[in-house]
């Protein structure tokens, strides 16, 4: 059980190379391609909101509201998506035995490196270009998702899983003479 753990445990980085991989795929998408895709979503929102709320408002209205929040829900994406890489990325290190400060430091720079490499590779596609704006933008979304690991892990170790720990304790100082 103990071999198939180490086997296994270089496998908690794929989520992580997964969503680096979809990051850098949105990132490929022409200016207008990216634009027109987040324009869609915003517009769907739009449409959820009046039904949901039952607004009444006309398609007028509609495509009004969806022009005035489509520069937030492009910002909420990027949030939304490092958020998601830090989760990834902490996770593993995590397990690993990366704690405290050494967690935040590790997950945190890889991540914002990789926002900055993004906003790089974004200078190379037709009708983008690279923003510091979005990099701290990014930024918050790392913080916000390694801060919420470190949460996580800490009230699981606390709580849930100290128990464990007790029990490999005393399995091992039973082993010992």
């Amino acid at each position: 059980m103990r071999y198939l753990k180490i086997i296994l445990k270089p496998f908690s980085f794929l989520p992580a190379i997964l969503m680096l991989y979809i990051i850098f795929q949105l990132s490929a998408q022409p200016g207008a391609v990216s634009g027109n895709l987040s324009w869609r979503i915003t517009h769907k929102l739009m449409v959820i909101t009046n039904e949901s709320f039952e607004a009444g408002w006309s398609p007028d209205q509609i495509n009004a509201y969806a022009e005035e929040f489509h520069p937030y829900v492009r910002k909420l994406a990027h949030v939304t998506e490092y958020f998601l890489l830090a989760i990834c990325v902490s996770f593993p290190l995590y397990v690993y035995r990366l704690r405290g400060i050494a967690l935040m430091l590790v997950a945190g720079g890889f991540c914002v490196a990789c926002a900055c490499l993004d906003e790089y590779h974004q200078s190379f596609v037709a009708g983008r270009g690279p923003s510091k704006r979005d990099v701290f933008i990014d930024s918050i979304g790392v913080f916000i998702g390694v801060i919420l690991v470190r949460m996580v892990c800490f009230v699981g170790r606390v709580t849930i899983f100290r128990d464990w720990g007790r029990k490999k304790k005393k399995r091992i100082r039973k082993r010992t003479p």
